[in-house]
């Protein structure tokens, strides 16, 4: 496996899910054979690629609880190349139940050992939450991606996540780091979007992705329909946006690897 990669930012509406679903799409479109795990409640990146949260007999859920195999939960999306392991509400009871379970910090990275020579890369959706959830993935994982709104209060709220990482990779995860920063819900348009612009690239540095994912209506409207944008709209600026950002995890993980 080339790389783990928690997407994470405690903040809501930040563009989280619509980020790991459209460049776990086009990492596989590039030929990553790639696994995205739902670690949200909400099982909004299972719903996005076409999973009914209503009928999902196995889910993340019972991996983390009942030590379900990642292999019988995960699913083929429409998109070739691309697994999900879906969740639902259900998960939302994990949090109380991993409580009392000893090394439970450790769940998910245990549960994905019998995984790791099936995929090259594995993408976790977590929740807008530092709980015991989004916790199990950053212990899992080799590095985060954080995306930040373009919009007024987009850094607040980043020391949190940023003492979370330090303190998961000071005693949990020695190899966890900030993989990379998208700015997502982009305006170039507005003084405000390029002031955040300015401000996230002057604090992350090279750690800033250059490609910047729009506000575009093709991107929202894709979910509804269970499908990535490069399947709805592969011409929209959204499709675009992520392509350019599949291209350069890629070539950031080769040149971490190399």
């Amino acid at each position: 496996m080339d790389k783990i990669l928690a997407v994470v930012n405690q903040k809501g509406g930040v563009g989280k899910t619509t980020t790991c679903i459209n460049l776990s799409a086009y990492l596989a479109v590039r030929g990553k054979k790639t696994l995205l795990i739902d670690l949200d409640p909400q099982g909004n990146a299972s719903s996005g690629l076409g999973m009914d949260k209503n009928d999902l007999g196995l889910s993340t859920y019972d991996v983390l609880i009942n030590g379900e195999s990642i292999k019988n939960v995960s699913r083929e999306t429409s998109q070739k190349n691309l697994w999900i392991c879906p969740s639902n509400i259900d998960l939302a009871g994990a949090e109380v139940e991993m409580v009392s379970v000893e090394n439970r910090e450790f769940i998910l990275k245990n549960a994905m050992n019998e995984i790791k020579n099936d995929y090259d890369i594995v993408i976790i959706d977590c929740p807008p939450s530092l709980g015991i959830l989004t916790l199990n993935a950053l212990v899992a994982a080799d590095g985060c991606i954080v995306p930040i709104q373009g919009e007024y209060y987009a850094l607040e709220g980043l020391t949190q996540l940023l003492n979370t990482i330090n303190i998961v990779k000071s005693g949990l995860n020695t190899k966890l780091d900030i993989f990379g920063v998208v700015l997502t819900m982009f305006d170039g348009r507005t003084q405000l979007a390029n002031q955040v612009n300015d401000e996230v690239r002057k604090f992350f540095g090279d750690k800033v992705f250059k490609a910047m994912i729009p506000r575009n209506v093709r991107l929202s409207e894709a979910p509804g329909y269970g499908l990535p944008i490069n399947e709805y709209d592969k011409r929209s600026k959204g499709a675009a946006a992520y392509l350019a950002l599949a291209k350069e995890v890629i070539k950031r993980i080769r040149k971490e690897n190399n």
